[in-house]
């Protein structure tokens, strides 16, 4: 795959008409869920706001558990394997359910904050 190693891949998450953020997914961290999700790219939708400290973007990948935890990191990207959605952190973050934490941004998480509930969003392999 074009844009990482057999470990890491980098991806792109588009919001579109706004702004782009460079993303990496980690294989360590959950690595059926994570080639499961290369392997379904592009990947779009729309933004969801996830309370005041990220957003997410529902998919039809279907994953198992995996190691998952409840606090988040700004920056940190985590998959919901019940609801089958990405999430996006842009502020540290405790949650009432548990998340697959899978890679992080690795541009300006902030940017986020520029997104609104409908936006249309992709997430594609970064071949840059």
């Amino acid at each position: 795959m074009d844009g990482g190693s057999v470990s890491k891949s980098l991806v792109t998450l588009e919001v579109v008409g706004k702004f782009k953020i460079k993303c990496e997914l980690k294989r360590h961290l959950s690595p059926s869920l994570v080639g499961a999700i290369n392997r379904s790219l592009p990947i779009s939708g729309t933004i969801h706001m996830l309370g005041n400290s990220g957003v997410y973007l529902e998919s039809t990948i279907e994953s198992g558990g995996g190691r998952t935890r409840t606090d988040f990191k700004k920056g940190d990207i985590a998959f919901l394997s019940v609801g089958h959605a990405f999430c996006f952190f842009y502020k540290d973050t405790k949650l009432e359910k548990n998340l697959v934490p899978i890679g992080k941004i690795l541009d300006k998480p902030e940017e986020l904050l520029k997104s609104n509930s409908g936006d249309e969003v992709s997430i594609y392999c970064d071949v840059d």
